[in-house]
């Protein structure tokens, strides 16, 4: 009799012991689930490339994300069975029939708050520390279960597709550069990156997005010099303006016959024996370099780059001029405004007290949405008063307001058929809706 009460207490303690191991390994697949998907790709490359061999193990386990979620599902699928299958068998012996329901609340509680919430909660709070410790261990088992896993996706893949749902387990939902602006807009809203440095990361994204036409100095701004002026004409023109380089046109601005470095021309008026009423500006000029405007920016300044050029002409289809870009042009994408002392000051946008905004026609939509911060969108128009035409689907008359994406647009002088100034001024979510 009391060998039999010792083998039955030891079969009990048993099965006590294999349900807190199961419970356990649960915690484990379902902290490892939380952690291995949770972190840093770049910082994991980051550490391999620095010699740490856990990190390769993650990088080699993330890499077939699908795989590797397939199997610590089911392993922790399966501990969480066997620890309940356990559990019912213990307590029905205990207590009975209603040993099932109370096997029932106790697994329940047990693996919610040990298997689940807990594990889970400490892997997310170091998910690149927590990955790098259960690397070793996952990556044997991944290995084992690994073809039970793949077989279970290509069932979800077939079940889901009978329902008209294409997955793919190596398409991602979003670019890298989608990825790159989400984690930058949320850094900046948590007050880990200033605006400055979100405006700069988020030009270099935008690089790509854009095109010449979007930041050249339209020909109506552009300043350039005939090359039948006379001479002493051509140089002054050079030598006060604020620009370091100017193209210089024949017959018509439309005909470009060259571009003129400041430097040059200085450089030849310091020749010995050289009067400026002698100077040819033609023969100082360098061959134009002309750019369709629908060239994208990304590619523009890999081209100014490789030419170790600064300046291009802007062409349309039809090889009609359509203004100039410059590498600065470009690189104030990226950084803002690049004034320098001989800089002409900007007067495009003025506050007043009264918190409205007073902005010329020609500003350009986003310079405006970087000083101010707004979101006015620019994929149909340029400028400030293109916009405003484009959305009245007008072209509007003086002192006509309008209101839309939470601004109200009221133009103030208009010359011709061009809006030349306006004033902008937020309006209360009410209003909007209104």
């Amino acid at each position: 009799m009391m060998e039999s009460l010792i083998a039955t207490l030891a079969e009990y303690w048993l099965t006590l012991l294999a349900i807190l191991l199961l419970i356990i390994l649960s915690g484990f697949f379902s902290g490892s689930e939380t952690a291995l998907t949770a972190t840093s790709r770049a910082r994991m490359h980051t550490l391999e490339m620095n010699g740490d061999k856990r990190a390769t193990l993650v990088n080699f386990l993330i890499e077939r994300r699908d795989r590797l979620i397939g199997a610590l599902l089911i392993g922790n699928n399966l501990v969480n069975i066997l620890a309940s299958a356990l559990t019912t068998s213990l307590f029905l012996g205990l207590f009975g029939d209603s040993g099932v329901a109370v096997a029932t609340l106790l697994m329940t509680a047990l693996l919610v708050v040990f298997s689940e919430v807990l594990p889970k909660s400490w892997a997310i709070s170091a998910p690149e520390r927590f990955a790098l410790f259960v690397a070793p261990f996952v990556r044997p088992f991944v290995l084992l279960v690994g073809p039970l896993s793949s077989a279970v996706n290509w069932i979800v893949r077939k079940l889901l597709g009978a329902f008209g749902v294409s997955i793919s387990g190596e398409a991602s939902m979003l670019s890298g550069h989608e990825e790159l602006r989400g984690a930058v807009a949320l850094l900046h809203r948590e007050g880990a990156v200033v605006k400055a440095d979100r405006d700069r990361l988020g030009g270099v994204l935008d690089l790509g997005e854009l095109e010449v036409s979007d930041i050249m100095i339209h020909r109506t701004a552009m300043r350039a010099v005939n090359a039948d002026d006379p001479p002493e004409v051509v140089i002054r023109n050079i030598l006060e303006s604020p620009y370091t380089r100017m193209p210089v046109w024949r017959g018509s601005t439309d005909n470009i016959i060259g571009v003129v470095h400041a430097k040059d021309l200085t450089r030849a008026l310091a020749e010995p024996n050289v009067e400026p009423k002698d100077l040819d500006i033609v023969k100082i000029a360098q061959k134009p370099w002309f750019v369709p405007d629908t060239t994208n920016l990304k590619d523009q300044l890999n081209a100014f780059l490789r030419r170790k050029s600064h300046f291009a002409v802007v062409v349309d289809e039809y090889g009609e001029v359509q203004g100039v870009v410059t590498l600065e042009d470009i690189l104030e994408e990226i950084v803002g405004d690049i004034a320098d002392e001989h800089d002409l000051e900007m007067q495009g946008v003025r506050q007043d007290s009264d918190g409205s905004i007073v902005v010329d026609g020609g500003v350009p939509i986003r310079d405006l949405n970087r000083a101010m911060d707004w979101q006015l969108p620019d994929e149909e128009a340029t400028t400030i008063a293109g916009l405003v035409i484009h959305e009245s689907k007008s072209i509007p008359e003086e002192r006509q307001a309008f209101t839309f994406y939470g601004k109200r647009f009221i133009v103030m002088k208009r010359e011709k058929n061009r809006i030349t100034k306006l004033r902008i001024r937020p309006v209360e979510p009410a209003t909007t809706e209104s």
